[in-house]
């Protein structure tokens, strides 16, 4: 009876007991991991070689897939997770800004403009800036001389980058390690960007860090998805990963960091090539159309001269031509997350999906046929977002994590919302739902 007297006084007694406070945000870490091209159908496979993932899964928060904007695009929906809105309102339609001249038609996409001329509305990191907290980025995109980034190691690094130039200076790599000598692999670019993310965390401690890995998306397009080659790569991001949890142990950050690993979309098998360019050579349409392919769709721009006319010549080609899937018109892009072209004048007048199994590209105008068999498989993007192979993945542990959530299907509109939650951040222009599971109490 004393015991149960006891063990009553002392249930009130911890119930009197006032919350531990929480720890300020200029005080803690939020690192954001992106795997390009991960699909979320490898992170359901239980025996993927991915030991401190799926640790981190286990004792944190997953989401069984996570859905792109369209397009389906590297670019286009790194800007989504870190601004909360699709691509008609952030701008970003490329991997980089497309420039277009008439008089003749002309196309290209420059990746060089700086970020405040790419990205239409404020960032995340924009406001954590401007609220005090700091900022890095790692490899990450559409970010170019970001005037709120703290620290910045780009894809292009040079020798006099502030953050390359310390690392340099403290002996943590050389200016041989980012250089072009040797045509380096994307693995060992990866590499480099690991040893830099891991570098930030133990000497700066940044609020909030962004870090972007290559070699899965370049392994995919090269030898495609669900292959030996694959397989390996996410071995070796699953190590980098590491290499950052274990650098927040180092620096005694580790109970107060929390990591979201995400990816951008996911990849579909290609056996088959649309070669546009012999296609539109074919129709005599090539001087008066130019194409942007990426895979599972093509963006194309016609002359102003007769725009309706050769429209309608392009639906009518595309209609019959083996492996197109879909032709989506100005009239359906507000449904699919389009922006219009009078809104942003890098979209395209027509833009063509291309069914599984096949994937657009270039092609010289004058090759003999439109459709090739590849001698062997490679992988693509750029399909429509609700297909199951394009979609990405959502993983979140630490610091306002729920332990042993799991999210079901979520979109990429949530991460922004939950990052500016997480550091306490007003950001309303972020409207995408946080599952209610996934963080802990409000704090």
């Amino acid at each position: 009876m004393k015991i149960l007297t006891s063990l009553a006084l002392f249930a009130a007694f911890a119930l009197t007991l006032p919350a531990a406070a929480p720890i300020p945000a200029k005080n803690r870490m939020v690192i954001v991991i992106s795997l390009d091209g991960f699909p979320a159908y490898d992170l359901a496979d239980p025996k993927l070689p991915i030991p401190t993932i799926r640790h981190l899964m286990q004792t944190g928060a997953a989401a069984e897939s996570m859905r792109p904007i369209n397009p389906t695009w590297t670019w286009p929906n790194h800007t989504t997770m870190i601004t909360g809105v699709p691509a008609t309102s952030h701008g970003v339609l490329y991997n980089g800004t497309l420039i277009r001249k008439d008089d003749p038609l002309s196309v290209k996409v420059d990746p060089t403009p700086p970020e405040t001329e790419m990205v239409h509305c404020p960032t995340l990191y924009d406001v954590a800036y401007h609220a005090g907290l700091t900022t890095a980025q790692v490899d990450w995109v559409a970010i170019n001389d970001a005037p709120t980034i703290t620290w910045a190691f780009p894809e292009r690094a040079k020798p006099s980058d502030p953050l390359v130039k310390e690392m340099v200076g403290k002996g943590v790599i050389t200016e041989e390690d980012i250089s072009n000598q040797g045509h380096p692999s994307i693995v060992w670019r990866d590499q480099i960007w690991t040893e830099a993310g891991a570098y930030l965390i133990r000497r700066h401690k940044p609020n909030l860090l962004l870090f972007h890995l290559l070699s899965l998306d370049s392994t995919h397009h090269n030898y495609g998805p669900r292959t030996l080659a694959s397989y390996d790569a996410i071995a070796f991001l699953d190590s980098c990963i590491q290499q950052l949890v274990d650098a927040t142990k180092e620096a005694g950050m580790l109970d107060r960091t929390t990591f979201l690993i995400v990816s951008d979309h996911g990849f579909k098998t290609v056996n088959k090539r649309i070669q546009l360019n012999p296609l539109l050579a074919s129709a005599h349409l090539n001087t008066e159309v130019q194409a942007v392919p990426e895979g599972g769709s093509a963006m194309l721009y016609v002359s102003k001269s007769h725009r309706d006319q050769l429209l309608q010549q392009l639906k009518t080609l595309f209609a019959s031509t083996e492996g197109v899937d879909r032709i989506v018109d100005e009239s359906e892009y507000a449904s699919l997350g389009y922006p219009l072209p009078g809104k942003n004048p890098q979209m395209p007048d027509l833009v063509v999906l291309a069914k599984s199994n096949y994937g657009f590209s270039g092609g010289k105008p004058d090759a003999s046929s439109v459709v090739v068999e590849l001698p062997s498989p490679v992988g693509a993007h750029g399909y429509i977002n609700t297909d199951p192979e394009m979609q990405a993945i959502f993983v979140a542990n630490g610091y306002g994590i729920s332990k042993g959530a799991h999210l079901g299907a979520i979109q990429n509109l949530t991460v922004a919302p939950t990052l500016a939650k997480l550091l306490g951040l007003s950001f309303p222009q972020a409207k995408g739902p946080i599952p209610q599971q996934l963080l802990t109490a409000p704090e």
